[in-house]
């Protein structure tokens, strides 16, 4: 299925009234207060958030997965799919993929098809936390941490597949996330696991091109439930200091452990310009992968304001790689990765309209109630009609998810697709 901008612009005409009334009268309100409202539309314009091949079926838990019907049976299809949120937002320019998920069998034909979407692929994700049908070493007591040299250099060389397909494909980063670890109390040396894990971490950096970077992520707990062994921000800190200068943390939402402080985390890392990517999620226990915004949108507004500070006063470290990393058991796929991109948007917007000069200004006289009031100020405006202009200006929908349901394109893929399930979960 395919949604051109004709289509798209038939679709807008309808609400393109409301949309000016609303626009207005916020327009008039921010300008009042001194925002540069064409300024912030463009920013959210230019934003883009790359896609996750592992999100365009439906997802699942340990105890099932339920089908939507029409989901992608191919990578090819998962690049449709990617291209219709991409048509319907103009903020989903980027696809990640997960090998060896979705290793392209025609990679010329690939880029094409991405081309043809206005989609790029961006970082690419390595998969050591499961054995596949024909792995010849296994991962079931670690990886890049294995007491085992030969599973850490199967491990290794995987890595460095996935960087050489990475290439082909023009994409300039690795994500490398690890569930090594230990389910009990000396299973592992600590010391040991950690020395591994940064040898061959350094293998896999020294086989990367010149202009790409290592994203390294880490995560509290699961499957591992005793230790992990990149369990936190400090380690994965360490581990990219260890590598070298392109090696950056990677900070998901999800990897922390309940009232984690994580607009703090990125403050940090912006400081020391070692904050390479974002995984976008929400939760309310733990790894739950929840579609952005939908437990704690405060937290995600506060963490945007550190990330909109951090860009421009952080010119030590790089532009972040934003991704979206949920799983979704009863939702619509594509709906829930639509309502993740306007919960960020919304978030970013609202982060844009904080008055850093006048809360600096708070800060520096102790006024933790102007404070307060001036990130509140900015958190409580409605700022949607923001996102319609930075839409209507690239071609976008205005109403994405109502588009989507008006162009009925679930039916639609399941007529072309019938009900075979996503590959790779």
């Amino acid at each position: 299925m395919i949604i051109n901008k004709d289509i798209i612009d038939q679709y807008n005409k309808a609400g393109v009234e409301n949309f000016n009334s609303d626009f207005d009268f916020l327009q008039n309100k921010l300008t009042r207060s001194g925002a540069n409202v064409s300024e912030i539309v463009n920013k959210i314009a230019d934003f883009q958030v790359a896609i996750p091949s592992w999100a365009l079926g439906a997802g699942g838990t340990r105890f099932g997965r339920f089908s939507y019907g029409g989901e992608p049976a191919v990578l090819e299809q998962k690049l449709d799919d990617v291209g219709l949120l991409h048509a319907l937002t103009h903020s989903a320019g980027a696809v990640s993929l997960h090998i060896p998920w979705d290793i392209p069998s025609d990679v010329s034909a690939l880029k094409e098809s991405a081309k043809s979407h206005g989609l790029v692929f961006d970082a690419m994700n390595s998969n050591t936390f499961q054995d596949q049908s024909d792995a010849k070493k296994s991962y079931k007591f670690g990886s890049l941490n294995s007491v085992n040299e030969d599973s850490r250099a199967y491990a290794v060389e995987h890595n460095k597949e996935v960087i050489r397909i990475g290439k082909e494909l023009d994409s300039k980063s690795l994500t490398v996330w690890l569930a090594d670890g230990a389910s009990f109390p000396g299973q592992l040396n600590f010391q040991t696991a950690l020395s591994n894990t940064e040898k061959s971490l350094k293998e896999i950096y020294a086989d990367m091109p010149e202009d790409w970077k290592l994203f390294i992520e880490y995560k509290p707990y699961e499957p591992n439930f005793y230790s992990t062994t990149i369990q936190d921000w400090g380690t994965s800190f360490m581990l990219a200091n260890a590598c070298g200068e392109r090696a950056f943390t990677l900070v998901d939402l999800g990897h922390h452990l309940p009232n984690t402080n994580i607009e703090q985390i990125v403050a940090t890392l912006m400081y020391k310009g070692k904050l390479g990517g974002f995984h976008f999620n929400d939760s309310k226990y733990g790894d739950d992968d929840l579609t952005v915004g939908s437990i704690k949108p405060y937290a995600l507004f506060l963490i945007f304001n550190e990330l909109v500070y951090g860009i421009e006063t952080n010119k030590n470290n790089p532009y972040p790689a934003w991704m979206i990393d949920a799983s979704h058991n009863i939702k619509d796929p594509l709906e829930d990765l639509l309502q993740s991109l306007e919960a960020i948007l919304i978030a970013y917007a609202q982060a844009l309209l904080v008055d850093q000069k006048a809360l600096k200004t708070a800060q520096l006289n102790n006024d933790v109630v102007a404070a307060q009031d001036i990130l509140q100020n900015a958190y409580r405006t409605d700022v949607r009609p923001l996102l319609q202009a930075a839409r209507l200006q690239t071609g976008a929908a205005l109403d994405p998810i109502a588009a989507y349901r008006n162009l009925k394109v679930r039916e639609t893929l399941i007529s072309e697709r019938g009900w075979a399930k996503a590959t790779g979960l």
